[in-house]
């Protein structure tokens, strides 16, 4: 009875959803009278345009065909922006036309989606890979075999099973907890460790903007940058979560309180051992983050924005495309990027930083964890590597920025060129001429996210080569790295970097 009480519920539930699908990919183009069809119609309406043309028609109309499939027509409107010929469900295009809100659209562009998305499509499954590459890696370089007994039955995959059997321990491990531990910091820091950077990925622009009615057409740069808000451009999804100008500064305010975690776990603990590693990451992370800080000023003079989506889509000169190697950071804040580098793989307390963790020394903030508590401690760690590897990607490499693709496919050796709106005026810059191959919108965004996928994984296994390449550091050589080396490089490269902006920028 229960079964099929169960089957009956998840039937409905599956019913439900299906409607509700429907019911938001519904008709978003609303049918009104055209007014060019009326008794008194707009002289506008004798005109004749070209379909798919920007500019042949006012603003307000759009250039209907004469016939189905012709290139010609005559200019037409439905509705006016500050009309009520749409109702009160629809909206008037600045073409003229009525068009329904799409709820499907709008889950699509919800933050909580595009979170979700990164989260589960990327950041968890990579950080996981890692943890198994880690040591296949590590194998290699010190002729071992390495990982290669987890199996599901006759399938090995080269041992790439292992971290499922590593979650599936941590999960169903004994979650022991010490008598003298205080029980609610206890648990809150490992919550403190990884949630900060998972929160922190909300900046991260991990793709272009995909404009849904333009998937199979070539996007128009220029008439992109005139008219946003045409019907072939509306119902944009942007491929970041979180869009403000001070992007960056709101990584390093988040990824403040991941430091809580190791603190308050050595603290929490009541064990002298784990208080010491506590202690240790706390002070490093303090003397890191002050240079990790100064490395990216350089880049803000350069770019004169701290938002990781502006970096990306235009880059440090606006004589080259944003999508030009050469208009990346990489190149024009070279010590910026090691140092920035540098102090970030610091930041995530791994070798050859990795004195609050010292396994030798028996001692670590997480020496009295157990179980998925410990296991947390574990995955943000690599979380952390993915994280910092994006930040590197969108604020050094271009992000999503393939070489040499702009929006409407693949240009060699073209110019940029000012476009202007309706009053004349200077709205912007776009690259025309040179060898041009055109790809469809979908096209350019696939290898588009493609690029930044390629870009990030790259970024996290050059991390695991200077994990099993490099020693660890003493304690004092560490302080005298952070405080003695990186500080004053920063601020030279800040200084430096002002000075040839006022002279030669």
């Amino acid at each position: 009875m229960k079964t099929t009480k169960r089957k009956i519920f998840a039937t409905l539930t599956l019913v439900a959803w299906f409607l509700f699908f429907l019911a938001a990919c519904g008709a978003e183009k609303k049918e009104v009278a055209d007014k060019c069809k009326g008794a008194s119609p707009p002289a506008a309406c004798a005109q004749d345009c070209s379909v798919g043309v920007v500019g042949t028609c006012p603003a307000g109309f759009h250039c209907e065909p004469t016939k189905a499939g012709d290139y010609v027509g005559k200019c037409s409107t439905s509705c006016s922006p500050n009309g009520k010929e749409c109702g009160d469900d629809a909206t008037c295009s600045v073409e003229g036309r009525c068009h329904k809100s799409s709820l499907v659209f709008k889950i699509l562009d919800f933050p909580g989606t595009k979170w979700v998305f990164l989260i589960l499509a990327l950041v968890m499954p990579l950080a996981s890979i890692l943890t198994w590459m880690e040591r296949r890696q590590s194998a290699m370089m010190q002729d071992r075999l390495g990982p290669n007994r987890a199996n599901i039955g006759p399938i090995k995959l080269k041992g790439i099973l292992h971290f499922v059997a590593d979650a599936v321990k941590m999960i169903f491990k004994e979650d022991f907890i010490p008598a003298n531990v205080h029980k609610g910091l206890y648990a809150l820091a490992p919550i403190l460790a990884i949630a900060p950077v998972f929160i922190a990925f909300s900046i991260i622009p991990f793709g272009p903007t995909i404009y849904p009615h333009s998937v199979t057409d070539v996007i128009d740069p220029v008439a992109l940058m005139q008219a946003p808000a045409s019907d072939s451009f509306r119902d944009s999804i942007r491929m970041q979560m979180f869009q403000i100008d001070f992007g960056l500064i709101f990584y390093f305010a988040v990824l403040t309180l991941a430091n809580y975690g190791g603190t308050i776990a050595g603290w929490a603990s009541y064990n002298k051992w784990a208080l010491l590693g506590g202690l240790r990451s706390s002070s490093q992370m303090m003397s890191y983050e002050v240079a990790m800080g100064l490395s990216l000023m350089g880049a803000f003079l350069i770019v004169g924005s701290l938002e990781p989506g502006f970096i990306v889509t235009h880059g440090a000169s606006t004589s080259m495309s944003a999508s030009h190697p050469l208009n990346w950071l990489w190149l024009w804040q070279p010590l910026g990027l090691v140092l920035f580098f540098t102090a970030a793989i610091a930041e995530t307390k791994r070798a050859p930083f990795d004195i609050p963790e010292g396994e030798p020394e028996i001692i670590g903030y997480f020496v009295e964890y157990s179980g998925l508590r410990w296991g947390l401690f574990f995955l943000a760690e690599f979380i952390e590597i993915v994280f910092i590897s994006a930040v590197v990607a969108t604020v050094f490499l271009g992000g999503w920025q393939v070489p040499f693709l702009d929006a409407d496919g693949f240009r060699f050796g073209g110019e940029m060129q000012e476009v202007k709106n309706a009053a004349g005026l200077v709205i912007g810059k776009v690259s025309v001429g040179g060898w041009f191959a055109p790809l469809p919108h979908a096209v350019v965004v696939a290898l588009q996210f493609a690029a930044f996928g390629l870009k990030v994984v790259l970024l996290c296994w050059f991390q695991l080569m200077i994990r099993w390449t490099l020693p660890r550091f003493r304690a004092d050589q560490l302080m005298n790295l952070g405080w003695k080396l990186l500080l004053p490089l920063s601020l030279a490269n800040v200084m430096v970097t002002a000075l040839i902006y006022l002279l030669f920028m």
